[in-house]
């Protein structure tokens, strides 16, 4: 069973980093306990651990916003997810478990059945492989710290998604990805994540 803490932390994530809540937004936790159908308690402990990763803080005197999205540290953002997100292919290469490969497989079969033009579902896609690439690399310190990381990627990708083309091309290199997992190919699968990663940086960049 989810805890209910860990749910809160999640429904409300996904809004930031969709900009559902958009950067600056006030966070009211009355709104978000009926929005969310959760009491206050899981809402305020999941809400700290955002303050925690830096998606939300609080201003004294002034209650808790949702934080800016500061395209100034594009640039030190994906040098750390270049080397990390690589790293963590090459260990999820050794490491991934047969049910881990077959979710990614199934993620795959979604890709095929998702439209062109549809970002957004394309990007919930690309979110779940990412985390399934995480937890198959078996490093929680590693999987934390490239959570944080991608999302703050994520809302910039979102800030910007109706100027982004070739959102399909990106998402079906999760298949090249997924290939060399099976495989066990480790030099494969990083310099893959690496180049993903790397022309998402290239995209963002274009469009700013």
């Amino acid at each position: 069973r989810v805890r209910l803490s860990d749910k809160a932390y999640q429904l409300i994530r996904h809004k930031i980093i969709t900009l559902e809540l958009p950067p600056k937004t006030p966070i009211d936790e009355q709104a978000l306990m009926q929005d969310l159908q959760l009491g206050r308690t899981p809402i305020r402990e999941g809400l700290q651990r955002l303050a925690a990763e830096g998606l939300v803080f609080l201003a004294p005197r002034r209650g808790m916003f949702v934080s800016e999205i500061s395209i100034t540290d594009l640039q030190k953002l994906f040098e750390l997810r270049l080397v990390l997100e690589g790293f963590s292919a090459r260990l999820a290469a050794e490491r991934a478990t047969e049910n881990q490969l077959k979710a990614m497989d199934a993620l795959i079969r979604r890709l095929e059945e998702t439209a062109d033009g549809d970002g957004k579902a394309l990007m919930a896609i690309d979110e779940q492989f990412h985390e399934l690439l995480y937890q198959a690399a078996d490093n929680d310190l590693l999987a934390n710290t490239l959570r944080r990381l991608h999302a703050q990627s994520f809302r910039i990708w979102h800030l910007v998604l109706d100027r982004i083309s070739g959102v399909r091309g990106a998402m079906e290199q999760h298949i090249a990805i997924t290939r060399a997992l099976e495989a066990g190919d480790a030099d494969l699968a990083e310099s893959l994540v690496q180049k993903h990663v790397s022309e998402f940086q290239q995209q963002i960049k274009a469009s700013l």
